[in-house]
Parts: C-alpha cells; structure tokens; sequence
C-alpha cells in the first residue's frame, strides 16, 4: 500500500515504487541511528557469526563434472537441471548435505549468479548511496548476528556447499557462506523492517464432500514481488536426501528453503506472511522451517512438533496439508506467540493474512491487520468461490487461483491486492497429497499453464533421468488462462509499463504529455490506483481541480485498505479547501 502522502517529487508510489519506497525508509531509517552503528561495530556477536563454518568433513565432497548437455540441459550423474517447453527449470538431485548443496550449486550456478545479481541490483535501486550501503551492511551483519546459531547444522552445509557456486562480484559484501546464509533471511527481514504487501498469499484446501473423489486438494498462490527479472527463473526442484524425506518445492537459485512444496508422504507446506512487529535479532528464517518440516514430518502432529522447537523472529501462518491425516491445518507462529487452527465441522479450510487460532484471538496487532488491510477481503473471496462449487477438482482450484475479480463479481481493477490473482504473483500451486500430484504455474502470474508433477514417478526406486528430459505429467497439464490473449490483458501490460513512466515523472518532477496520462487511465479503469496516480500528478503540477476530479474518481473505486482510503480522502479534504 501506499503509506506516506505525496508533497514532494522523489515519492514513487506506484506497486514497483512503492517496494523502493518501504524498503528505502525502513533500511536508512534503521542503520541511521548512530549508537546502533557503533555497536555494530564493536560486537563480537558479529565478528563470531561471519567466522562460522559449518563442519563438513563427515561429508562424502568429491562430485563429478557438471555436462552441458544442450543450452538449457545439464547433467551430472543421476542429477540434472532442464529447462520444459512451458519455461520452468526442474532440477533433480540426491545425496547428504554437502553433496546436495554442491549439485545444487554446480547444476544452477547461472541461475544463481543471475538471481543474486539481480537480488543485489533491487538493493543498489533501493538505496543507491554508497555511504548508506555500508550502514546497512553493517546493520544487517549485525541484525543477523545470532541466525547461524538457530539454523540446523545440515542445512548450514547444505548452504556451505551451495556458496562455493556464488559469484565473487559481490564478496565485498561478505563471503560467499554468510552472504547467502543470510539471503535465506531476506524474506523475513524484508517482512519484520517494511511489514508491506510484497506478501499477500492466499491459500486454500477442500477435502472429503468438498471434492469429487473425497481426496484433499489444496491451492495457493505465492504473491512476492521483487521485480520482473526475480521472477523469470522459477525453479522446482526435487530433493532426495539421504536423511529424511523426498520432496519438490518451487523456489529460484541459491535458495534451499521451502515456500511451497510436496514430499513423498503427501505432507504438504506453503507460508503466509502474517502481521509482524518488528524484532530485534534474527533467528531461524521461516523457509528453513518448513524445509524441516517437509524433509521430517509425515503428519499435522509431526510437522507441529518440529515448528514449536524452533525459534523465528516474523509472524507466520504455516498451512499444512497431510495424505495420513486427510485434513489441512494452520500452524501460527510468531517470536512470541504459537496456535495451530484447525477447523471443526467442516471439510474446508481457508488461509490468507490474518492468524485465526486461539492463540491470537486478544492479539492487537492481528485484529488491526483484520480491520485496515486486504486479507479479510481475499479471504471472504475465497469463501464465496468455493461456495459456488459443490465438488472441487485441480482445474477448479486452477481456476480460482486465476480470479481477478473482487467480492460479488465486483469489477476492481487488475493489479488489485484484493484479487486472488494480482497479476504478480511468483507462483500458483495446486497438490492433491493422497496422489502424490503437483501443479506449479508458468509465466506470467498464475496465467501461464499448470505443469503437473507425480512424484511417485520422479522419486520410484531405482528410477534415473540420464537424458535429463523434463519429468512433467504433460498429458495432466492444465491449459493456460485464455485472459492471455484478450484485448484486457494487453491493456494491463500497457498498464505495467505506463505505471513506471508515471513514477519517474513523479520522482523527477518532469512533464508528461495528456496523451500518456489518458492511456494510462483507460488501459486499468476500475483500479483505483490509476486514478489515484493521476491525481497525485496534477496535485504536484498544481492543476488542483484535475486533481480533485481524479482523487474522486479513484474513492469510487475498490482501494485497497484503509489507509489508502483514508490518504485518498485526505486528498480531497485538502483541495478542496483550496479551491473553496
């Protein structure tokens, strides 16, 4: 949301602008504090975190040779990375810790150096000060100081193994162990400083009389935006470990935690960002919690055991699905507070921001969340669409990922947080855990097409890919989302980029031809963002009664939380005024 009132022209609020704008603001307005600096400097917390290695010479080391096989085809042994036609990259490797962190490494390491690249990038765009880096890399240093303490010493050499692929531009920041060590706690530090809608997942199961074999089915979609190029290399990567159970998961290079995945007993696990105040230290990062989870657990109960002994420092609802049980569940955890949340009577479970157990049901910060922010209203969508289907199947819950609409139908403009589908999502993902079956969305968003996976098949015993062709289920595949090739699509598109020459006049103070303005409006009318946009262009150039029309036109429209609302009304209190 767009949290701080335009009056002067460096403000970017548009959806990318408004990620600089939070990331910038929370980042100096922390490693600004000069105490805080100085002890930065002076702990010996810091100087022990970025010296720890993990011991590794239990550890099998020697692996082979990485084979190109084609341009977007690699093997090395039985383990292997290939890019399918629909352009996901599957990856596959087995092995003990080490072993598994150095194929990983060495298999994807273009698709590593590309991702921190551009990880680093975002941050050089976010505060592009040379002096402001240092704070902030001594801030984070510090701030991080006591994660390597709370992570399993099997996933630190996993980490270890993975780093020796990291690229040496960036060792100035750190070396390659702890820099890619903490990247794994970027997702909850960027939730715990900005606490901002980068995150705004909605999930969903139905099993038993809610769908048309009784077998549970479960959906969601994982809204994290962090750039177009963060985006493109989606990799699902399948895990045989020597210890613990086979999995999938959907994740990008130099990444080993788990946002969304499957294992070989039908345990399921994705993460909902949840409302966070902000902590003081790092500790576990949640994506290393659900790894545990999903490489050790079998069962609601198992995975609850294994999430209550680790210590996190973000508000997190993890949603759990279970072929032994045949339910789903909501693990709730916090630094402070632990619920699980389990529906009685129903055969239906729905999860979006907001923490639902008992644990939370006096929590202030939680029932603010509720009232000002968009997750009720994703969640009373998602119950209204699975009202109006009396079975769900893959490809309806496919079909629900994909809604754009707002509450009753509601047209409320593309790009909305309050859709399901916010045209920005990193992935969509559909199990069916008593099948073993896994649908993982294609770009762009959720509309590209659903690539199915059974991973009876990829993990059978004695079962190898030495062609290192694609493992997809493609006769399973669910089409894409005939919206790609409307005239409302192209529309958005032209939205996106009209959006960002918007925001560089903004910054900049610089003109825009009415023409832009215009098509800027017609090509997303019922976003109230557009309108809202407008008006903050008019507001800055002094055209107040312009202004005033567009700061109306966008209070008619769905805004997206309170907040917003209330800026937008503030708005026209103010011009009003003058003009009257």
């Amino acid at each position: 949301m767009i949290k701080q009132v335009l009056l002067k022209p460096q403000a970017k609020p548009t959806i990318i602008g408004r990620v600089r704008k939070r990331w910038f603001k929370c980042s100096i307005g922390f490693v600004s504090v000069q105490l805080l600096v100085f002890f930065v400097l002076t702990s010996c917390g810091v100087k022990k975190s970025l010296k720890d290695i993990p011991k590794t010479s239990q550890y099998k080391t020697e692996i082979p040779e990485r084979q190109q096989l084609t341009d977007s085809t690699f093997s090395l042994g039985n383990n292997f990375l290939t890019k399918n036609k629909q352009g996901l990259w599957e990856l596959y490797v087995d092995g003990n810790p080490l072993e598994i962190g150095l194929k990983t490494g060495s298999l994807t390491q273009e698709l590593f150096q590309f991702q921190e690249r551009t990880f680093i990038d975002k941050i050089n765009e976010l505060v592009p000060s040379k002096g402001k880096q240092k704070l902030l890399k001594k801030f984070l240093a510090w701030y991080n100081r006591k994660m390597y303490l709370n992570i399993d010493e099997q996933f630190k050499t996993e980490i270890y193994g993975l780093s020796q692929y990291a690229s040496k531009d960036y060792d100035y920041i750190a070396e390659p162990y702890p820099r890619v060590l903490y990247f794994h706690g970027a997702h909850d530090i960027g939730h715990a400083l900005q606490d901002l809608a980068l995150v705004g997942c909605s999930s969903f199961a139905a099993w038993g009389d809610k769908t048309t074999d009784g077998k549970l089915l479960i959906g969601r979609n994982f809204d994290f935006y962090a750039g177009d190029d963060f985006a493109k290399n989606k990799i699902i990567a399948f895990v045989s470990p020597d210890e613990g159970h086979n999995f999938m998961s959907v994740t990008w290079g130099g990444f080993i935690g788990v946002l969304s995945g499957m294992n070989d007993q039908g345990l399921t696990v994705t993460i909902n960002a949840g409302k966070s105040s902000i902590p003081l230290v790092a500790k576990t990062p949640i994506s290393l919690v659900t790894r545990e989870i999903l490489q050790y657990a079998s069962t609601i109960d198992e995975a609850t055991a294994i999430a209550k002994k680790r210590q996190v420092f973000v508000s997190e609802s993890i949603f759990v699905g279970s072929a032994k049980d045949k339910k789903a569940a909501i693990i709730e955890v916090s630094p402070k507070k632990f619920g699980v949340y389990e529906v009685a009577n129903s055969n239906e479970l729905i999860c979006s921001n907001h923490f639902q157990s008992e644990a939370y049901a006096d929590d202030k910060d939680n029932q603010k969340h509720i009232l000002e922010s968009h997750s009720q209203y994703r969640y009373e969508r998602m119950e209204e669409l699975l009202g109006e289907q009396s079975k769900m199947t893959p490809r309806l819950a496919v079909d629900l990922l994909r809604d754009r609409e707002g509450l009753d139908e509601k047209a409320i403009g593309y790009g909305n947080e309050k859709a399901l589908n916010q045209l920005m999502a990193h992935h969509g993902i559909v199990f069916q855990p008593e099948d073993l079956l896994v649908w993982v969305s294609s770009n762009p968003y959720q509309l590209g097409e659903f690539v199915a996976y059974d991973l009876k098949e990829i993990f059978k015993e004695g079962n190898s890919n030495p062609q290192a062709s694609s493992v997809a289920e493609s006769k399973l595949n669910i089409a894409k989302d005939p919206f790609l090739e409307t005239e409302a699509y192209r529309d958005y598109e032209v939205y996106r980029t009209l959006s960002r020459q918007v925001s560089a006049a903004l910054a900049k103070g610089s003109r825009l031809e009415p023409e832009v303005l215009k098509t800027f409006e017609e090509s997303n009318p019922d976003f109230w963002e557009a309108h809202y946009l407008i008006g903050l262009y008019y507001y800055q150039k002094g055209y107040d009664t312009v202004a005033l029309q567009a700061f109306k036109k966008a209070a008619t429209k769905e805004i997206t939380t309170i907040p917003d609302r209330n800026r937008v009304e503030r708005y026209i209190r103010r011009l009003k005024r003058r003009l009257h």
